[in-house]
């Protein structure tokens, strides 16, 4: 297996530049998840690390050579694409081994890795079936398998769920990371669902308009967010923001005014002093509040979302984009149409320029 670097990638369609100058490094056996919304460059740059777009500008190399305009076949990285790509008239056995046939590859070492790849994906059973007689999730299995006989230097899946419904989606998530800690491969994924890119990834790499917008592990990014965006994007249910103004700024500690709940100042924990007046973003994740805290507030409760040991209540206004998310636990859970009473820390709020989106540290 091998580390991956980007310096300054760039991908350009005549004068329309979609990647901008990408600087990334992932190193020897991670698991690296790009994520972000429809159109924001996660498959082209994958593409472009597999050799499929060719990079217009900068430099690639893995495990230190460099393979910026090397032919795909000679990076050493297998792909498994999100329609599988079977041959249908083909079995299992000769779906998996077909790359190594055509590589000249010797008929007993080709069997070995075969039987070696289905055994790891629990596939003998299934050998000589066709694709047609397998399911979604079988399928996705052969294809992961044709990319594993190959033993490239990296892994690249581009969306290789999506195709799957939910209970089958969760299996394979589960089974791709298994898959990864067997091989001790290094995994480039890309998914537009950050709920896998959270539960799959050593580190994970937002985009958006084909930059990136924050690269950390899981954690990092769910806990410390350097801008709006990732901060709404990591985090299911998403994270509830307020407009707010800063009404007191001394020595670190700020107090802010929030009129979406009902004008109450919140102590805010920031290094930097902010303007009296200034206007800023309150970050707040909706397991964040609780039965009893600090700050109290009181919200109409519009829709409530039973998910069995946990809830989520929704209080929407007239003019506000997005309702408040607030998660309950426990027994007592408040009826739609009434109203909540509860709480947060505000500790755990976090705050961002309310002009450029930055997170104010």
């Amino acid at each position: 297996m091998a580390d991956l670097a980007l310096r300054q990638a760039v991908k350009r369609y005549g004068n329309v530049e979609v990647i901008h100058g990408v600087d990334l490094e992932i190193e020897d056996g991670d698991f690296c998840v790009f994520v972000g919304p429809s159109g924001c460059g996660k498959s082209t740059l994958l593409r472009m690390i597999a050799g499929l777009e060719e990079t217009t500008g900068g430099r690639m190399t893995i495990g230190g050579r460099d393979v910026t305009h090397i032919d795909p076949a000679k990076r050493g990285v297998s792909m498994v694409f999100q329609t599988y790509a079977l041959y249908p008239h083909m079995t299992v056995r000769e779906n998996m081994s077909f790359g190594l046939k055509i590589g000249g590859t010797p008929k007993e070492e080709i069997a070995r890795k075969v039987d070696e790849a289905a055994r790891i994906l629990k596939l003998t059973d299934y050998m000589d079936r066709k694709p047609k007689a397998l399911s979604g999730g079988q399928r996705q299995r052969v294809a992961i398998g044709r990319a594993i006989v190959r033993q490239p230097d990296v892994f690249l899946f581009d969306e290789p769920l999506s195709n799957l419904d939910a209970e089958l989606r969760v299996e394979m998530r589960v089974e791709i990371a298994k898959l990864h800690k067997q091989l001790a491969a290094t995994m480039i994924y890309v998914t537009h669902d950050q709920v896998e890119a959270m539960t799959m990834a050593d580190k994970i790499v937002v985009l958006r308009d084909g930059r990136i917008e924050q690269a950390g592990t899981p954690a990092k990014l769910y806990d410390d967010p350097d801008n709006l965006f990732v901060a709404g994007f990591i985090g299911s249910p998403r994270m509830n923001f307020f407009e707010a103004a800063v009404v007191s700024s001394d020595s670190g500690r700020s107090m802010v005014s929030v009129p979406r709940l009902g004008d109450i100042a919140v102590p805010v924990h920031v290094s930097q002093s902010l303007q009296v007046g200034q206007k800023v973003k309150v970050g707040l994740r909706p397991e964040h509040f609780m039965s009893d805290g600090p700050v109290q507030v009181a919200l109409d409760v519009d829709v409530i979302e039973n998910l069995g040991g946990v809830s989520y209540a929704y209080s929407s206004v007239d003019g506000e984009p997005h309702p408040v998310i607030i998660e309950l636990r426990g027994a007592a859970r408040p009826t739609e149409g009434g109203r909540l009473t509860t709480a947060f820390d505000p500790s755990f709020a976090l705050v961002f320029d309310a002009k450029t989106g930055t997170r104010i540290r």
